[in-house]
């Protein structure tokens, strides 16, 4: 079937804003929400700042009943529940308060870790003997389909109900996946996103591998530094992004608000061979992944004026600048514009790809290119590649026609979507 796709929803729960409006002044603005963590530094942590949404006790009582709030210790559902429900708010939908599920819709919300700190909870329950105290709500904070389970049982959706994981390309992934779905006929609308929690016992390990900036814990706002010469390791995150995806037919027919199309994309591995590694990506697999994702969106390379990068801070920007260049064959001043958003929300893992979406599809709404921070000091192979120009420091005024998300993940996964403005 050849079914066209839309975006009629979106909301986010992100370091620098939780909801869209305060989402987009942030990156209009260029503000950071990656702060210092005093918990980090009283257990020793090297990097002692991270990313991390501000959610206020008052507004979580607006997505949780007293009941389900009762025990409620896991931040990715929090962050899940908020996005997830305010970009089913934002596409004009409403909840299901009848007796039958609604067949149409569905929910594919990703994680990569979820309840860390209840399943902590538990674990010394059980220890003390205490199982009983668990309380009626550890299982499904804990498994990792739990947020797609809320969220399902908020909105009281039946068509598949389910949740992917793949890293740091989760989000990016599950686009794609629900995308498919509706292309296929079997669902009319689809909530997709990711989330992830929070807290040292989610960052722990990527400080125990030395691979977070530890020069920036008291000056936290400059910590993360895309493309830049002085990148030092990406500063860790969490938080929440979703977007609701409809047939166009569907959409058109309720007279939905359309962000933009999706064209198509592509999800693979490099299988860990060659130069790719568990951390590392294999550039042979990333290039494929993005000519692949070029070919089935049915545009050509030289479409693509605007990329939002995965781009994480580390040593590995040049790699996959030079990656784009050589699957776009596009060079200097030819080369899109290029932007990353981990400069103010840090890297926030499984909810990277999702935030960072709904980030890139807002440039539609807002006709701009939105800043990059923390790298007037461009690292001179990247400038070799592109053109400085390319790389706006400051929020241009510009409306995209065709844009690539890529996100590339920890085991060597890759996914790329082609976002196209939507003219009718």
């Amino acid at each position: 079937m050849n079914r066209r796709v839309v975006i009629t929803g979106l909301g986010v729960c992100a370091p620098n804003g939780v909801g869209l409006k305060d989402f987009t002044q942030a990156l209009l603005d260029g503000k950071s929400g990656i702060r210092h963590q005093p918990i980090l530094e009283k257990l020793g942590f090297g990097c002692q700042v991270a990313g991390e949404p501000l959610v206020k006790d008052n507004l979580i009582d607006h997505y949780f009943t007293p009941l389900e709030r009762r025990g409620l210790n896991a931040t990715g559902i929090v962050y899940g529940v908020i996005a997830g429900m305010d970009a089913w708010e934002d596409a004009g939908l409403v909840k299901n308060t009848t007796s039958e599920p609604t067949w149409d819709r569905g929910i594919l919300f990703g994680t990569g870790i979820l309840g860390v700190d209840k399943f902590r909870e538990a674990i010394h329950l059980i220890d003390e003997g205490n199982v009983r105290r668990l309380g009626s709500t550890s299982v499904i904070q804990t498994m990792a389909s739990g947020i797609s389970a809320y969220l399902g049982g908020q909105l009281g959706c039946g068509n598949q109900v389910t949740t992917n994981s793949a890293a740091c390309t989760t989000g990016t992934e599950g686009i794609l996946m629900a995308y498919e779905r509706i292309v296929q006929g079997k669902a009319e609308i689809m909530l997709t996103g990711s989330c992830s929690d929070s807290g040292p016992y989610v960052w722990g390990g990527f400080d125990a591998m030395r691979i977070l900036p530890r020069g920036y814990n008291d000056n936290p706002c400059e910590a993360s530094r895309p493309m830049s010469a002085s990148a030092s390791g990406f500063v860790p995150g969490s938080g929440a992004g979703a977007l609701v995806l409809e047939s166009l037919e569907r959409a058109q027919k309720r007279g939905a608000r359309i962000y933009a199309e999706v064209l198509g994309g592509e999800v693979n591995s490099g299988g860990q061979l060659g130069e790719g590694s568990m951390t590392a990506p294999n550039s042979m697999a990333v290039q494929r992944c993005i000519k692949n994702a070029v070919f089935n969106a049915g545009i050509a390379t030289a479409d693509v004026d605007v990329i939002n990068g995965h781009l994480t801070a580390t040593s590995k920007d040049a790699f996959e600048i030079e990656n784009w260049s050589q699957a776009l064959n596009r060079i200097g001043a030819e080369f899109p514009y290029i932007n990353s958003f981990k400069g103010t929300v840090g890297h926030c893992l499984a909810a990277a790809g999702s935030i960072e979406c709904v980030g890139a599809l807002l440039q539609f709404k807002h006709h701009v290119v939105f800043k990059n921070v923390n790298c007037d000091d461009l690292h001179p192979t990247i400038t070799e590649i592109v053109a400085a120009h390319k790389i706006p420091r400051e929020t241009l005024d510009y409306s995209p026609k065709i844009m690539a998300k890529a996100s590339f993940g920890f085991g060597d996964v890759n996914a790329c979507v082609i976002f196209k403005a939507y003219s009718g």
